[in-house]
Formats: C-alpha cells, structure tokens, sequence
C-alpha cells in the first residue's frame, strides 16, 4: 500500500510512473454479461432485498458450473454468494476458526489471509513454501507444523503471488494428509481457469473426495470473466459451515447486489471463450516476462505456471550498490526503483517472504516491457 501511495503521488505530480502492482485482469467485462446486467437494473424485481445467501437461480448455476469445471457435485444449498472472493474467505474462516486455533498459510501467501485469521482470534503459522520447491509446500513441512491446535490449511492453486501450480499427485497428497487429520481446508480457486503450458487446475476436493466434510471451496467471477468491480465471489462448503456463514452474513452485508449476481448469472451459465482469448494474451505477456526477468544480472524467477503474476528473487539486488543506491531489503529496492526508474512493483514483505517481488503481467504488453527495461537499466547502471 505503501509502494502503491508512493507511486499514485509521483505520477500525480507528473512522473511517467509504470506500476506492476494490478491484481485484476486488464480487459473489460465482456459485453453479454454487461447486457445482463444492464437488463437486471430495469427490472423491479432487483430492486428489492433477496436472500442473504444469494439468487437460488444463481446458487443453482454455480453447482452447475462447478460440476462443469472442477469435477465436482454440489447441492446449491451448501453455496453461499459473496460480496467478492475476499468476502469468501473472511466468513469461511470466521465460521471455522474460533481463539488458538492455528491455521496453516503456506507463504508466500496472499496479503489477506492472515488477517482475518487473527481477527477471529485464530493464529497463522506459516509454512515456507520456498523457491527451491516451485513454491509449493509440501506434506512433510505441514507435518511438522501441525499441531493439537491446528484446524484449518489454507490451499492456493493457482497462487497469487507467485503463479505455481500444484500438480495432482501433490494435491493428492496434501488432501488425504489433510483428510487423515481432520483438518479443514480452504482452497481457493479464484485463479482456476488461468494456467499455461502443461499446468493444470485440479480442485482438492475432486482429487479427494474424502475431505467432502472438510474443505470449503472459494471462487469467484472477478478473475476468469474480468468482473473485479463487480463484487461476486462464493464459498462451497460442508451445510453446517454454510448454514453457519450464511446466518454471519445475513447480519453482516444481507444480500449481494442483485443486479452483480444477475450479471454473475450470465458469466458463470455461458462459456469460456473470452476467458480463452484473455489467456492467450496473458500466456504471450508470461512468456516475455519470464525471459526478461531473467536476463537481469542478479535477479532469478520461475517460470509462472498460472495466475497473471510473475515472482522473481531479487535477493541478488541486495546489499549491492545499483546506479548509486544500495538497498538493504525489498522494501527498501521496491522504494529506490520507484523513485529512480519510475517503476512500481509489490515487495515480498507483503506476502511473507522478503528478497522477492510480484510484477503483475496483467497490464498494457509495451508498458510491462518498458517496465522491466527500465529495471535492468538500473541495475546495470
């Protein structure tokens, strides 16, 4: 946020200033789920209250398009709609995780998770999962740090920040572990239909079915259908924890915007084809990125398998004097590149792991290749 401020003042003050900071896919809407929603605002019936839980037709069309995409049976009972995938996961983990428990949070992590842990008076404990492994974690580190108090892991695949991927077998793995122990799982699937190459997403709960009574699934149309600002997200979870969730809510925020989850109606009950033509633009950015990253002396990056967002390990830019300016943490280049090449990008102290950065690719192709240009100039000097 900090960064983010910084660089909203620059160019404020007239600095060309390139941000590599967006979580959000930068296309519009397409136009068959704007129609919808513009068709929803006209209708009296949307200017009312609805259910807290949600549209029971649009409860429906998410069981369908869960059945559809992931593999797996749900009955639009246990779905709960959303104010947005956030939403999602405050009120899964305010239903799951009362005073001591400990949640499992493989980092890096998205900046959000660990919040509403510790607003609910539950502790995150996080689980490096390092460069060395793709940034996966693995069975044997969740093992070790399980304790007696450990009700819930947090599972992302594809992840934001660092675009992995888990393959199945993994996935089996952490499940039946998961299973075995009784321990909730949170998986969040905002990112599933944005992965390249031979990556691909598999839900936890298709590859193991026997955490059906113990794993929620979050998701959303603001990723796949470029529906950010519209604020639709959803949980599926066991009845107890949707019943419970959905009584959270209806004291919480009542119902979604009716007209956002008529629009939401449209995007999950079409097609994919826009998602498609969106990932092949995201796939050529990935590519470009990747190799440019990686053509700067001292910086290492993976190749991201999913998501739009590349994470390189910048610990090489450390420590070092680049074009007159020696930084002794992330935090500390994120701000001297902004101030030097005119280029934004999130430090990895956001998501729990300092030395590394997240560059979105989600953005204009000739401003991320002027960005990453801009970067290697000054480390080059």
């Amino acid at each position: 946020m900090a960064v983010d401020a910084k660089a909203k003042a620059l160019k404020a003050e007239g600095r060309d200033v390139i941000g590599f900071g967006a979580g959000e896919p930068d296309f519009a809407t397409p136009g068959y789920i704007v129609a919808a929603g513009a068709e929803a605002c006209a209708d009296p019936a949307n200017h009312k209250y609805s259910p807290a839980p949600g549209l029971p037709v649009l409860r429906e069309a998410i069981a369908a398009k869960t059945l559809r995409d992931s593999a797996v049976a749900v009955d639009p009972a246990a779905v709960l709609v959303t104010n947005g995938g956030k939403h999602a996961v405050y009120s899964s983990i305010l239903t799951l995780v009362d005073e001591g428990d400990e949640v499992l949070l493989p980092a890096p992590y998205w900046t959000t998770y660990p919040e509403p842990v510790r607003l609910a008076g539950g502790v995150p404990v996080e689980v490096p999962a390092g460069i060395e492994n793709g940034f996966r974690v693995t069975v044997d580190q969740l093992e070790s740090a399980r304790t007696d108090r450990t009700k819930v892991l947090i599972f992302v695949s594809p992840s934001n920040p660092t675009g992995a991927v888990y393959p199945r077998s993994e996935i089996s793995e952490i499940g039946r572990w998961a299973a075995e122990h009784e321990i909730f799982v949170i998986t969040d699937e905002i990112y599933e239909h944005l992965t390249y190459g031979d990556a691909e997403h598999h839900s936890i709960l298709e590859v193991v079915p026997d955490l059906r009574d113990h794993c929620v699934i979050v998701n959303g149309v603001a990723k796949t259908y470029a529906m950010t600002g519209w604020r639709v997200g959803w949980m599926i979870a066991p009845p107890d924890v949707t019943k419970a969730a959905a009584g959270l809510q209806s004291h919480m925020t009542s119902n979604v915007s009716n007209v956002s989850q008529m629009a939401a109606l449209a995007a999950v009950s079409g097609g994919l084809a826009a998602v498609e033509d969106m990932r092949a633009v995201f796939n050529i950015r990935r590519v470009k990125i990747h190799q440019m990253l990686n053509e700067i002396p001292g910086v290492t990056c993976l190749e991201p398998e999913g998501a739009f967002y590349a994470y390189p390990d910048l610990r090489g830019l450390l420590g070092v004097e680049l074009s007159g300016h020696t930084a002794a943490t992330t935090l500390e280049l994120a701000d001297v590149i902004l101030d030097v090449a005119g280029v934004a990008f999130v430090p990895g102290e956001a998501f729990g792991t300092p030395g590394y950065g997240r560059f979105s690719f989600a953005m204009d192709t000739d401003d991320m290749v002027e960005g990453i240009t801009r970067i290697g100039n000054f480390v080059t000097g």
